[in-house]
């Protein structure tokens, strides 16, 4: 089942946030705390009621369990100087809990969320993806995104 997150599933979206920063403080510990998350309780209470920023939950048979998240942001291009008007729908995390992956939880999210975009008359779908994350990266260009810009650093 596939619905917009509650306060409820608050304790379940936080167990997953730590595993998707522990795969990033793995890979990049210069830039990521290990055991901590993109987001706290309060913060995550104020998303859940923002309707520019719906979270989508993938639950157990008795919508208990979040088994997999995709954090979702309206960005609105209006009136501005050199990009033509548009709505798009950016991915800002997209998770399934690491025990379960491999049995398509995130293809069904990912596909449930691209159905929402184009029901909202959205443009496009964005979304960002750390170079540490190979595995990722794979799944998203399975899903049919292709990289539209990238960013660069140098570490001084």
């Amino acid at each position: 089942m596939i619905r917009r997150a509650r306060e409820s599933d608050i304790k379940d979206i936080g167990r997953l946030l730590f595993q998707v920063n522990n795969v990033h403080a793995k890979g990049r510990p210069d830039l990521f705390k290990p055991d901590h998350r993109k987001y706290n309780d309060d913060e995550l209470k104020i998303i859940i009621k923002d309707d520019m920023r719906p979270i989508f939950v993938l639950t157990d048979e008795s919508d208990e369990r979040v088994l997999g998240y995709c954090f979702c942001i309206f960005e609105i291009y209006e009136n501005d100087n050199n990009m033509v008007d548009r709505k798009t729908l950016y991915i800002d995390d997209l998770c399934v809990d690491e025990s379960l992956r491999g049995k398509h939880i995130g293809k069904e999210l990912y596909e449930y969320v691209c159905g929402f975009a184009k029901d909202e008359g959205c443009y496009n779908l964005t979304l960002n993806v750390w170079s540490l994350n190979p595995s990722a990266m794979k799944f998203y260009e399975k899903m049919g995104l292709c990289t539209y810009k990238s960013g660069m650093e140098k570490i001084l």
